[in-house]
Formats: C-alpha cells, sequence, structure tokens
C-alpha cells in the first residue's frame, strides 16, 4: 500500500569522508537506545545481503553503519532506509559482530523524526504517525480513520488506487466506521508520551 518500488530503484552511493562539523553524530546514534552497538561493525556485509529491502535502500544497512561512523548525519537521516527496514531482525540473527542491527534503524527512526529530516517524503513516516495517533486517541487501532489519516497527509494518488480495494472491504463488513475506544485510552497516551520522552521519539 505504501508502494515501495523493488526493481526501479537507484541506491545511492555511499560517501564515506568524515564530516568535521557532524563529528558528535555517531556519538548521538549510540545515545538512542539501540544504537550502542554500532561500533561493533566489521563492516562484512552480511546484514545487507540478509535483507530483504536492500535494493529499496537510499543505503544498505553496512552503508548506513558506515555513514554513522563517518558522521554523515544528513545523508543517515534524510535516506529511506530505516524506514523501508521491515524489523524481521534476520540481519541481526546473522550478524557475525553481535551488532543490533535492527534496533540501530530504529534508534535512526528516533531521531529523524524528533528531527523531521525526511518527514515530507517518507510514507512510511506518515502512515507510522497515522498509526500512533489512532492509538493515542483510540487506545487501539481503527483502520479506517489510519488510512484516511495517512492519505490525508499528502497520498492523495493512492487513496485514488486503493478506492477499489475500501470499497470491496467495506461492503463485506470488514472495515467499522466507527472506532472501538478502550476504557483506559488516556492512560494508554500518557504511557506513550512517557515511552516517547525517554527515548527521544517524536509524535
Amino acid at each position: 500500500m505504501i508502494g515501495i518500488k523493488r526493481d526501479n530503484h537507484r541506491r545511492k552511493p555511499a560517501v564515506v569522508r568524515d564530516r568535521p562539523e557532524e563529528r558528535d553524530f555517531v556519538r548521538e546514534v549510540e545515545s538512542v537506545p539501540g544504537g550502542e552497538t554500532i561500533r561493533s561493525c566489521i563492516q562484512c556485509g552480511t546484514c545487507s545481503a540478509s535483507c530483504l529491502f536492500a535494493s529499496s535502500m537510499d543505503y544498505t544497512p553496512r552503508m548506513m553503519i558506515l555513514l554513522t561512523k563517518a558522521n554523515r548525519r544528513k545523508e543517515v537521516l534524510s535516506s529511506n532506509t530505516m524506514w523501508i527496514c521491515a524489523s524481521c531482525y534476520l540481519c541481526t540473527v546473522r550478524c557475525p559482530a553481535g551488532v543490533e542491527i535492527t534496533s540501530f534503524m530504529h534508534a535512526l527512526e528516533s531521531l529523524a523524526a524528533r528531527d523531521g529530516d525526511g518527514k515530507d517524503r517518507s510514507a512510511a513516516l506518515k502512515l507510522y504517525s497515522a498509526f500512533m495517533d489512532s492509538i493515542r486517541k483510540n487506545g487501539r487501532v481503527h483502520e479506517l480513520g489510519v488510512m484516511l489519516d495517512f492519505y490525508r497527509r499528502g497520498n492523495l494518488l493512492s487513496a485514488i488506487k486503493a478506492l477499489p480495494v475500501g470499497l470491496a472491504l467495506f461492503a463485506r463488513g470488514r472495515i467499522p466506521l466507527k472506532p472501538i475506544r478502550i476504557r483506559a485510552a488516556k492512560e494508554l497516551a500518557a504511557i506513550i508520551e512517557s515511552a516517547e520522552s525517554e527515548t527521544g521519539g517524536a509524535r
């Protein structure tokens, strides 16, 4: 639904020269939960070879770690790599150096969402934001509300393409019009808010 294209994507070349003005980026990543193990990377490429979506990424997982260690903050946080990550953990399981690559991707998501890097062009981030807004409001996901919110954020063409599927699901009673709100929705929203403030996440 988000429209990831595997075959036509042209991956960006990695630039590994250090940037003095961004010298503390690797430390910034290490300070976020999930980024603590990246210095152990030996650049073997096992993660990239294992990744099912590497061909759709601006930079492969191996290249993302390389760029992070080279303090290339702008390239890393404006890329689509962490948003395409499916969190299957195959790279983490296979890493011979014990680098928690999936957690590293989540750390980059937190930093990019907090700073707004790539926010306007990332469909994955828009869907994530719509999903979390539904959780905060209702305590659970309201599918129709999530998709309307997602398409409202600048995905009108995708909405038109998905309309036949949506109408078919609605006709079969698979998409409820009204959200079902749990009793402790406010308490759950407060828990989410507290967790995001501790990890540096953003709404």
